[in-house]
């Protein structure tokens, strides 16, 4: 019934296998490919034929994660897998980036790629066994896709390159390193990393290129074993020549309008050319050919022109980084503010202290787990002039978002040294550029105007590329139209001493390390610039917190303790909070985080548990209030909410008739601590200490004697 076809290799010490046949037989292409004991199935789809109109690719892939591959049941009320997890739409891009150039340029049937994990063993990510069961579903599906690619993921233990690394080791490691690419070169590159110089970077890089290479190897004698025929070859357009020799003329309009440095009348512009040209072609005509061609006219122009001139769209050079205005305390009741402007790119970034209740947690495959460290991008269509639905964040924003994080999470502090939780909010409030590298640079601002100690500030840039057969031209600080034209992004995050996050996308079949070396050294030059230009505006992170935000306090107490602070069905914590308007965290190892908007509560709520955990130490004295008189002697309230007995032998040195002769109820005396009796309570005196003085008589008829 089946026809099985089986590929096995060993790879990174482990058993990668790759099978067809058995499971999704309907798909154009199915593989299900496992890796130690991880596996994924991964189906390739392609409508027979195109839609009519379609100017673009309409490829979708889906990554999606079951939880029972991890033997678990989804949390929640309907006990099903819902929305897309953040990190399934950051695999779903991270598969879509390295495959997407590699189909044919004419080819605009709409296409899907889903992923699922069937098995995860807790060791070994999906996201490296998605990508490689996407590139051989697509290789045997028949699809015109120039593939296949390999992918690995890198680490670092700064001594060593570690080929995919468990999810334990990743612990160890100061490199977190995702690469893809075709037998050829790189298309794909996603990181991050605590401070590493260009040339372990490109080295991991280089290494991770020729460690897939067996993997490429391996999907290709599976293709030669079991794929499917080809589909052929889009054609191209009958009416291309003839739309050609229509749109041509209009190349000197299109010279001229590029020249225009300011975005908004460059755009304009354009759109009338544009205009122009569909108004000479009738209603039957292919409008997405006709737009298509257009498009490749003006990236013709634009290219030409930096390889030939080295003068860019706006005027600069290739090496120049546009004006940088860099402000902190723009909003005057957050935590933390910043307004970073570079060029036509604008960042409004806000930093939010909070305490461990606003920790995120975060239900994954692997387990429930909390996060401190929050980013939020949001792109708003106005940001690029334009009109648009507000909606929840989209794939780009997700992404965006998410390589932000990178390049800051190596430069936070511990929790030790700043028990906060943290929230950046990213709005795009103009666009023209990387606003993601606008996010790193504003984030960085708004944690130093915030107080949060952060090791060094950190900056990015984003670098294209130009390249026609052997001449190549790369680019720093890209332009919107730069990127849109040209055949690169690559987007370099760090400090003044090394890389945080690095992230590339190739639009081209793959790039030489000679262009990766080139980049990374412009990089660095435009990265140590944009410091220097931050820095005009804050330098460090501020000594003190500002008013508006909440002031942490953290203390230790014993781990039988815990019981006594948060009382009965939690009555003792909840009425701390409500009487002292703090809140109160107790962690499972008995450290306390008390957080408050001001020192009034912090310091009463911290008084409270104090009281609570204070033990009575002998032979100190106490002031008291007497809370029950009985025959045997009186019961005082000395320290918090603990009582001892002051006997009717202890009240006076004379013998007492009645408790009630020498004190009551509501009194307020001086004790010492004189014992402990079999089951813990604490035995007082008031006789061994004068009422007025508060001092310790035996001490003094020591003194006397």
């Amino acid at each position: 019934m089946f026809e099985v076809y089986r590929k096995e290799i060993t790879w990174g010490g482990k058993l990668l296998t790759f099978e067809t046949g058995k499971i999704a037989r309907q798909a154009d292409g199915a593989v299900v490919v496992s890796y130690g004991g991880t596996t994924v199935l991964c189906t390739a789809v392609g409508a027979p034929i195109a839609k009519p109109g379609i100017d673009f690719f309409p490829l979708t892939v889906n990554y999606q994660e079951k939880t029972f591959a991890a033997g678990r049941i989804p949390g929640g009320f309907f006990k099903r897998e819902g929305r897309p997890s953040e990190k399934e739409t950051l695999v779903s891009r991270l598969i879509d980036r390295p495959i997407r150039p590699l189909f044919h340029k004419n080819y605009k049937n709409e296409t899907q790629i889903i992923a699922t994990v069937l098995a995860h063993d807790m060791e070994n990510d999906p996201d490296i066994v998605s990508m490689i069961a996407a590139s051989a579903a697509l290789t045997i599906s028949g699809l015109p896709f120039m593939g296949p690619i390999g992918a690995c993921r890198i680490g670092w233990n700064g001594k060593k390159y570690i080929l995919n690394p468990t999810l334990e080791e990743m612990n160890n490691q100061t490199l977190d390193l995702v690469v893809a690419g075709t037998k050829e070169g790189v298309l794909m590159v996603e990181s991050e990393a605590s401070e590493l110089s260009e040339e372990i970077m490109l080295g991991a890089v280089d290494y991770g290129h020729k460690e897939m290479g067996n993997v490429i190897a391996a999907i290709i004698e599976l293709a030669e074993a079991a794929a499917k025929e080809p589909r052929p070859l889009p054609d191209e357009p009958v009416e291309k020549l003839e739309y050609i020799k229509t749109i041509k003329p209009y190349r000197k309009k299109f010279a001229k309008a590029y020249k225009e440095i300011d975005k908004s009348k460059r755009s304009k512009l354009l759109s009338e050319i544009r205009n122009d040209i569909l108004l000479e072609f009738n209603e039957t005509s292919d409008h997405a050919l006709v737009s298509s061609l257009t498009k490749e006219l003006e990236a013709d122009i634009v290219r030409g022109n930096i390889l030939k001139t080295k003068e860019r769209i706006d005027g600069r050079d290739t090496n120049s980084v546009r004006p940088i205005v860099a402000e902190v305390g723009t909003l005057p009741r957050a935590h933390g503010s910043a307004l970073f402007t570079r060029g036509e790119t604008q960042a409004l970034v806000v930093a939010t202290l909070g305490t461990g209740q606003d920790e995120q947690i975060i239900d994954a495959l692997e387990g429930e787990y909390r996060s401190k460290f929050m980013l939020h991008y949001n792109f708003p269509p106005y940001s690029v002039g334009e009109a648009g639905r507000i909606g929840s964040p989209g794939r780009r924003e997700i992404g965006h978002g998410k390589l932000a994080w990178r390049a800051i999470n190596p430069m936070l502090p511990t929790e030790e040294d700043f028990p906060y939780t943290v929230r950046i909010v990213s709005e795009i409030t103009e666009s023209n550029g990387s606003s993601s590298m606008a996010t790193v640079c504003g984030t960085s601002l708004a944690l130093m105007d915030a107080g949060v100690p952060i090791k060094k500030p950190v900056a990015g840039i984003a670098m294209g590329l130009i390249k026609e057969k052997k001449e190549f031209s790369v680019l720093s600080d890209i332009l919107g139209d730069e990127d849109h034209l040209g055949d690169m992004d690559f987007k370099v995050a760090g400090t003044t001493d090394g890389i945080t996050s690095l992230q590339m996308d190739i639009k081209i079949t793959s790039i030489t390390k000679e262009i990766m070396q080139i980049a990374l050294e412009q990089a660095k030059e435009g990265r140590i610039h944009i410091l220097n230009e931050m820095s005009k505006a804050i330098s460090s992170s501020r000594e003190v917190l500002a008013d508006t935000a909440p002031k942490i306090t953290t203390i230790k107490i014993k781990l039988e303790k815990i019981r006594d602070v948060i009382g009965p069905g939690g009555k003792v914590i909840r009425e701390i909070c409500e009487t002292t308007g703090a809140k109160v965290d107790i962690e499972d190892d008995g450290t306390v985080k008390i957080a408050a908007a001001d020192n009034e509560s912090s310091e009463a709520a911290l008084k409270k548990i104090n009281d609570i955990v204070a033990e009575a130490e002998l032979g100190v004295i106490y002031t008291g209030k007497v809370v029950k008189t009985v025959d045997f002697g009186a019961f005082v309230n000395f320290l918090g909410t603990k009582d001892g007995l002051v006997h009717i032998s202890e009240l006076q040195n004379a013998r007492t008739e009645k408790t009630t002769d020498i004190c009551k109820e509501g009194d307020i005396v001086k004790v010492k601590v004189i014992g402990f009796d079999d089951r813990g309570k604490v035995k007082l005196s008031m006789k061994r200490v004068d009422q007025e003085t508060g001092q310790d008589i035996e001490n003094l008829d020591h003194e006397k004697n």
